[in-house]
């Protein structure tokens, strides 16, 4: 399977394996000359509390659709040869991975643009639901505003997190 017929999005409960991942999405390019990969984990903390398990809902099909427009997007803006995001719902612990964004292209420069912009554009316009177990009890995590602002260098204003 190469770069060309793997799926470019999946929402999962399982994890996944990074060399696997990176080793698929360049397999058989031969114009492949950089793969630039990111990979989110479940923090132990956050906000000054202990996380013990965070809980990640999406909307089925919606968050699909909106995740390979922002692929299409990163397409359009960067010259990349392949694209691939898996993000993981469900419980997850500390350390787990959640989340996998890999970028190949010719050249580094626009394959590290071009995964930024993505996880940019994942903080901030994916439909996922997060809740943080934490000893004071379980809750939602709000829009941030240095997200928005990372999404703003690109030029596109969100506008999801409430400014203090």
């Amino acid at each position: 399977m190469t770069a060309t017929t793997l799926p470019r999005v999946l929402i999962q409960t399982d994890d996944f394996d990074l060399g696997a991942e990176v080793e698929k999405l360049r397999a058989g390019d031969p114009g492949v000359g950089a793969v630039v990969s990111f990979v989110g984990t479940v923090r132990e903390h956050s906000e000054g509390a202990g996380v013990s398990l965070m809980e990640l809902e999406h909307y089925p099909g919606m968050t699909e659709s909106a995740i390979e427009a922002m692929v299409d997007e990163a397409f359009n803006r960067f010259d990349i040869r392949a694209a691939r995001v898996i993000h993981r719902v469900g419980p997850l612990q500390p350390l787990d991975q959640i989340v996998f964004v890999a970028v190949t292209s010719a050249h580094r420069g626009q394959a590290f643009q071009a995964c930024e912009f993505l996880m940019d554009y994942l903080k901030t316009q994916a439909p996922f639901w997060k809740k943080e177990h934490t000893p004071q009890g379980a809750r939602w995590v709000d829009a941030r505003v240095a997200d928005d602002q990372a999404l703003a260098r690109w030029g596109i204003q969100a506008g999801n997190a409430a400014s203090a």
